[in-house]
């Protein structure tokens, strides 16, 4: 289990326990955080669960893939180095203390 960090636009800030094995997405949208649409639901076939993720943690996550990569040309103002779509990170103890930050908005 993981201790996720989910920091609104406006600055709110949501920590919850995301089980091992769940993606980030998954934690988001089952403890009811705003901001992460995740119209597809976890498919990688849109960009609405796109974040920022904080810098400290960049190396720590595993690389983007192709498919991730082409998404992320979708997504709202996308940050070439922190840019990543939470359905595509799979939750481990590794990342327990991981921060992300939503967009001002979802495409």
């Amino acid at each position: 289990m993981a201790k996720i960090t989910y920091i609104e636009h406006n600055g709110t800030s949501h920590v919850v326990d995301v089980a091992n094995g769940m993606t980030v997405m998954e934690g988001a949208r089952d403890n009811n955080i705003p901001g992460i649409e995740a119209d597809c639901g976890g498919a990688c076939a849109c960009s609405t669960c796109h974040v920022y993720v904080d810098p400290a943690w960049i190396e720590k996550l595993p690389p983007r893939d192709v498919m991730e990569e082409d998404m992320l040309d979708f997504a709202w103002e996308p940050d070439p180095a922190t840019s990543r779509l939470t359905c595509q990170i799979k939750v481990t103890d590794e990342l327990d203390g991981l921060v992300v930050r939503m967009p001002e908005r979802q495409i």
